[in-house]
């Protein structure tokens, strides 16, 4: 056992990081973690995620394999950046592939690996650590808030009756299909360009890239290739892009055509509005349906008919975040509003723990200090996190009593410092 290895509360489990030649073990204990059937070797795709200590597993000794000990839960994570608001990028935790197997629940698994990776996480410089949480209730112990939801809308072209002639578009844009190969090249670099505009949008690595291209294969990964295309202004500058496939479906003799889009990107109003354009003008399209926009997209609002748009049924929580370093995450974003507030945090592992005194100026910056002052507000981690990027509202949380007033007026005070004009927004799965 090496020195970041551990056992569990459980004797007999150990909880440390796989090597390099356990890789194949580990991805047949996420298929079964996650309870889907292990349809072959993810042998590609978990090479080009491998590093090393950031992979854990937890083995159980006391029931071995002929090859071993038994892989019984897994946990990964990764370093990236997540924009915030003023578009700085604050260094994160990403983590993923968390499963404990049925057999092995209520054994302190998962907080055995979380504990080991958060505290390694703070060491290496992280100000925050962020998961998609496939269970709402799981991960606020570790003081993860909901922080950056995912929402999105289902469109009746027909009822909608097009987007409005008004809206403004670049003069002499175009519009161009591209190739997989054209969408690997112009992909990363608009994105690149993109992502400071966006707070709670992270980075795309290249086997991100690979993996929706097609040149990296993911069994059980449903990939098939659809249609990616640019806008292009008159000099020829990418400042958007949209993938989507089209599924073949008709009523009768009349085409009753979904158009799914993917991944939409666009720099600027004038290269969205293009791009809507574009896809409500496709031939068989009877519906427009993009289940992860942004919170605040305003696509119902470019219809002629805004009622032919409801909200996609998968809208909900979606990136939760967890604070590590209150000073290096509250001067890494900016503030729309100045103004002063003392915090009193609570959080169990006491790395945030204390009162805190969060100042923001005319200027837009800000600071949180540690103070002895009187506390105006108390809450847990997990919900200064939720709060942290300016998608939920503190007066919200605290007519929900998931936070406390100690100051009339503390929580709507809250609200205004930490609001943002941009709601966050990650569209990524990681």
């Amino acid at each position: 056992m090496g020195n970041d290895a551990q056992h569990s509360p459980d004797q007999g489990i150990e909880i440390r990081p796989i090597t390099h030649e356990e890789l194949a073990v580990w991805d047949r204990a996420i298929a079964r973690g996650f309870m889907r059937p292990h349809v072959g070797p993810a042998t590609e795709w978990r090479e080009a995620l491998f590093e090393p200590g950031r992979m854990l597993a937890a083995f159980d000794h006391t029931d071995p394999t002929p090859d071993g000990p038994r892989c019984v839960a897994t946990f990964r994570s990764f370093d990236t950046g997540m924009t915030v608001a003023g578009g700085a990028r604050l260094p994160v935790d990403a983590i993923t592939a968390v499963t404990v197997n049925s057999t092995h629940r209520r054994r302190g698994l998962l907080s055995g690996m979380m504990r080991h990776d958060l505290a390694a996480a703070r060491e290496r410089g992280a100000a925050a650590a962020i998961l998609i949480a496939a269970e709402y209730n799981i991960y606020g112990r570790f003081g993860f808030g909901s922080a950056a939801p995912l929402a999105g809308w289902r469109v009746d072209v027909l009822r909608s009756r097009g987007l409005r002639a008004d809206l403004p578009v670049h003069p002499d844009h175009r519009v161009d299909f591209v190739t997989l190969e054209e969408f690997r090249k112009l992909g990363p670099d608009l994105h690149e360009r993109w992502r400071p505009t966006q707070p709670g949008a992270i980075g795309r690595p290249d086997a991100w890239w690979r993996l929706r291209s097609g040149e990296v294969e993911l069994p059980g990964f449903d990939w098939k290739e659809g249609f990616t295309a640019v806008h292009r202004t008159a000099d020829g500058t990418v400042t958007g892009l949209i993938s989507y496939a089209v599924e073949d479906k008709w009523d009768g003799a009349y085409p009753d055509c979904p158009l799914v889009v993917r991944d939409f990107l666009a720099l600027d109003r004038p290269t969205a509005n293009a791009l809507w354009k574009f896809a409500f003008s496709v031939d068989w399209v009877r519906h427009v349906v993009a289940a992860n926009l942004g919170p605040g997209d305003p696509l119902p609002l470019l219809l002629n008919d805004p009622r032919a748009a409801r909200p996609h049924e998968e809208s909900a929580d979606f990136t939760w975040l967890r604070l590590l370093d209150l000073p290096a995450a509250f001067a890494a974003r900016r503030y729309e509003a100045p103004g002063r507030i003392v915090l009193d945090v609570t959080d169990r592992e006491g790395w945030t723990a204390g009162r805190w005194l969060l100042e923001t100026a005319p200027d837009g910056t800000g600071r949180i200090t540690a103070t002895e002052a009187p506390a105006d507000l108390a809450l847990d981690v997990s919900q200064l996190s939720a709060l942290y990027l300016g998608g939920q509202c503190a007066t919200q949380l605290a007519d929900a009593a998931l936070l406390t007033e100690l100051t009339a007026g503390a929580a709507a005070s809250a609200t205004t410092l930490l609001r943002t004009a941009r709601a966050p927004w990650n569209p990524d799965s990681f």
